[in-house]
């Protein structure tokens, strides 16, 4: 090389759209050992090694002034269309080119214009050539093939992101937008980086999307994007997102409902025992769909009454590994939110031929159980049934009967006596009652509803016998030998009782007692419920919308047949693990939700003075306590800045409130005095 010598270097920095990011320059004169200073068109040097050279133009020496017009003419003669040609001429030999070669085999000319155009056709290529040394040989047809079909879903996907931000843009305007399947990608980035954040495995393309308009790159920018292209709700469910729990139901399982319906399996106990004569009542909570439990007292010649609990049969409708049934297992558990369920059945079956619906001849599994003076269990059966429910009750009319002591309803009072007498029986076996205040909260739009439940005679009616048919499904499992999900709880480490005796009555002295309470265990033996006072027990009462109690009356049902039991020791032991687990995963969803909706609820209250009590001390050297608002019926954290006992009552309201953070901030309100107002 000489001084005048024509050459190509890489560009310093960005260059300009549809530029090449390379630059021609003169030889000027050698620096160093090794360097050259080479000078651009525009006059600026550059020094540079041989090795940043990435083509060195032969034949004729050139001044800077000359690299324009030099430019100029090579870049009229690059057509990457060419290429083409060229490529199928040389795959025929699999011959190698060098630029001079291309020059001379398409331009039929190796001028140092025409080489260099060559040059820039082979380097910039993509398709059609790979180098190999200072030389280009043809990649196979298959690979130009591929190497196309990459570039067309390239310039496809690019048409597409590029038509997606068009859409965000109405969208945001406020135009009507109808998002189709390629969007999808984009939006669902969005959502998983809003919900996960940085652990969102989408992150990258939902930064892109935030970057390129222009709105930060944090999650809760690509949750306010969803929420103004409305494609989510400004309320969206984040837990219900992050738990993956589905919401809707596959089409195949819809369609196996369908089939259910117009062809329903034979029923493997065709010689049901006929309950219909009985008076069957149904309590629930008024919006409750489905119905899965009655109860009836039946009057026997010898004096004494039979407690029927009849529990709504869904095994009837399902066959063990159907699709229906592999369905029920996987959510294990129906979800209550305050915007609504998502049931574990299709709500075709659940709310239809599976619940105990009022006046219709319904498949159940009885538990008619005979009991002492005292409320023990003296004797008891099971049967596959047939009822008919005549009556579907809320709580408050149950409450309103008994206070009003109906003559006509005297089966209804004699159950809620007995519901007494069972209270009274479980507390002499050790039973411990905790009575603390739980919020129903309903969410309708932006209307949030929160209705305290306090314990009620219908409530406890209930309550009991629901314990006493988990307590004769768990001795027939215990004197039968059969597997069973059996729940039990360990005894609890509770305070002296001289200690608790110190506590305020009630919600303090109930709150402490909670807080020593271990969680119950769910295992394939049968084992002591401390709480409820039983030596056994397993619920069987919830088949339609907990999986466990199904599996329950699924082994009960079999035994009853005398066929060999469905699951065995072994299956329970798998199968338990994955059911509880599920059922924890639905209780924190439900939970958290309910958090965020009580939130929501304080924060558009944000004016009202809530009355409180201080529950327990959760850190009493930082003055943080748990307090109970007694009309919500919610238990908060608040930080307190004078001396309380527990058991006091204050006057708070919000401070601060961030549903989506989960943050509440708590302050007293005190109310003057006469003395001080006269003061002031």
């Amino acid at each position: 090389m000489e001084k005048g010598t024509l050459i190509e270097f890489k560009r310093r920095g960005d260059c300009a759209e549809g530029q090449r990011p390379f630059q021609l320059g003169v030889l000027d004169r050698p620096e160093g050992k090794k360097n050259w200073v080479v000078v651009d068109q525009t006059g600026q040097t550059h020094t540079l090694h041989p090795r940043q050279f990435t083509f060195v133009v032969s034949g004729k020496t050139y001044t800077p002034s000359e690299i324009a017009e030099f430019q100029s003419e090579a870049e009229s003669y690059i057509d990457p269309s060419s290429l083409e040609v060229a490529w199928e001429i040389l795959l025929e030999d699999s011959q190698s080119v060098a630029p001079a070669d291309l020059a001379q085999l398409l331009f039929s000319d190796q001028s140092p214009p025409l080489c260099y155009a060559s040059h820039c056709l082979l380097s910039d290529d993509r398709i059609y050539f790979k180098q190999k040394g200072d030389c280009f040989e043809p990649r196979s047809a298959s690979q130009v093939a591929e190497l196309q079909h990459q570039l067309e879903q390239q310039a496809k996907r690019q048409q597409e992101q590029q038509a997606f931000y068009q859409k965000l843009e109405q969208a945001i305007a406020g135009d009507t937008v109808e998002w189709q399947g390629c969007d999808r990608t984009y939006l669902q980035a969005l959502e998983k980086f809003a919900a996960l954040g940085d652990e969102a495995t989408t992150r990258s393309t939902a930064t892109e999307v935030l970057s390129t308009l222009k709105r930060g790159t944090s999650p809760d920018a690509a949750f306010q994007l969803l929420v103004d292209v409305k494609v989510w709700d400004p309320h969206q469910n984040l837990h219900l997102y992050r738990s993956k729990t589905p919401v809707q139901f596959s089409s195949s399982v819809l369609a196996a409902v369908d089939q259910l319906l117009k062809m329903p399996p034979p029923d493997l106990h065709a010689e049901r025992h006929d309950l219909t004569s009985l008076k069957v009542y149904t309590i629930d909570d008024e919006s409750t769909s489905e119905i899965d439990d009655g109860l009836s007292l039946e009057f026997l010649p010898d004096g004494k009454q039979r407690v029927w609990v009849h529990i709504a049969d869904p095994s009837r409708w399902i066959t063990l590994g159907d699709e229906l049934d592999q369905e029920a297992q996987r959510r294990g558990t129906t979800v209550y939110l305050p915007t609504g369920m998502i049931p574990m059945f299709p709500t075709e079956l659940s709310t239809g031929p599976m619940s105990l619906v009022q006046g219709q001849i319904c498949c159940a599994l009885s538990f008619g159980v005979i009991l002492t003076a005292e409320g023990a269990i003296e004797s008891y059966e099971i049967r596959c049934s047939q009822v008919q429910p005549t009556y579907r009750l809320t709580y408050a009319d149950v409450d309103e009967m008994l206070e009003l002591g109906v003559e006509a309803e005297s089966e209804l009072l004699a159950l809620a006596q007995w519901a007494k007498q069972r209270q009274a029986w479980r507390k002499s076996q050790g039973a411990i009652s905790i009575q603390m205040p739980e919020s129903s909260i309903k969410v309708e739009g932006e209307k949030v509803d929160i209705q305290v439940l306090y314990d009620s005679s219908a409530r406890n009616l209930v309550a009991e016998m629901m314990i006493l048919t988990g307590e004769v499904a768990a001795r027939y499992g215990q004197d039968n030998d059969l597997p069973l999900p059996f729940r039990h709880q360990p005894q609890p480490e509770l305070p002296p009782e001289e200690e608790l005796l110190q506590l305020a009555p009630g919600f303090v002295r109930y709150c402490a007692i909670r807080s020593c309470m271990p969680r119950s265990e769910v295992s394939i033996s049968p084992a002591r419920h401390a709480s409820l006072g039983l030596d056994c027990y397993c619920q069987v009462t919830s088949p339609i919308r907990r999986y466990a109690d199904l599996v329950a009356h699924f082994q009960i049902k079999a035994h009853l047949r005398d066929e060999e039991l469905p699951f065995s020791k072994t299956d329970l032991t798998t199968l338990i693990p994955s059911v509880t687990t599920a059922a924890y995963e639905a209780t924190l969803l439900e939970r958290q939700t309910n958090r965020y909706w009580s939130l929501e609820y304080l924060r558009q209250h944000g004016q009202t003075v809530w009355p409180a009590m201080v529950l327990r001390w959760l850190r009493e050297h930082e003055n943080l306590a748990l307090i109970l608002l007694e009309d919500l019926g919610l238990e908060l954290v608040m930080r307190l800045d004078h001396p309380v006992v527990l058991g006091d009552r204050l006057d708070v309201k919000v401070a601060s409130v961030n549903p989506r953070l989960d943050r509440i901030q708590l302050q007293e309100c005190f109310t003057a005095s006469p003395d001080d107002a006269q003061e002031g």
